[in-house]
């Protein structure tokens, strides 16, 4: 099997998987709607946000178009990339490495480009895929779809800390998805193998 063909089967298998998961999600729970799965440590946590990676925000209305436009230009910029390094032949592991990126990217974009125009709200019942009189949103102006959450360390700072005495202790709190999973590990990936995946390709 080509380097070609393994960005693509892995681009399109994490594109298939992330949103097959978002709309068993958004077509079955509410906003804050939450599932345990492996206890207290790992929970089906329903929410959504205008774009970033987990559940950030980024200057309302105008940042929302701005960061899918950049979004947009950024899955160009990568995916010729992309395609220059399999020309070269360069490490298999930088060439899925680099698709996961462009996967992840593409999942979360899906969510603002689309999701306001085929979804009603899910705020009060579950989604309604298609609905009479159109979604909630326009084009561009969906949220992207949130689940995993793995709040590992669910704790209080102790009242004699000096740090918010007291106060509620969360590790790891941001809820993501599989998009979002799918970036860091490209990302990471590359950072961790950079000797070996570009030792081979200058």
């Amino acid at each position: 099997m080509s380097n070609r063909t393994k960005a693509l089967l892995l681009i399109f298998s994490i594109l298939i998987v992330d949103q097959v998961v978002k709309i068993i999600i958004k077509t079955n729970m509410v906003i804050g709607q939450e599932i345990p799965v492996l206890g207290n440590w790992f929970r089906i946590h329903f929410l959504e946000n205008n774009g970033m990676a987990f559940g950030m925000e980024w200057g309302g209305k105008t940042g929302k178009i701005a960061l899918s436009a950049f979004r947009m230009v950024a899955i160009a910029g990568i995916s010729w990339y992309l395609d220059s390094i399999i020309k070269k032949n360069a490490h298999t592991g930088l060439i899925l490495s680099v698709s996961a990126i462009i996967a992840g990217a593409a999942g979360n974009l899906i969510d603002s480009a689309f999701y306001g125009m085929i979804f009603s709200e899910s705020w009060h019942t579950p989604a309604v895929l298609f609905p009479e009189g159109g979604g909630y949103s326009s084009f561009l102006m969906g949220r992207v779809v949130d689940m995993l959450y793995f709040p590992i360390i669910d704790t209080s700072w102790p009242d004699w800390s000096p740090f918010r005495p007291g106060q509620s202790f969360i590790f790891f709190r941001p809820v993501f998805n599989l998009a979002d999973t799918s970036i860091t590990t490209g990302v990471l990936a590359i950072l961790v193998f950079q000797k070996k995946f570009l030792g081979e390709h200058h």
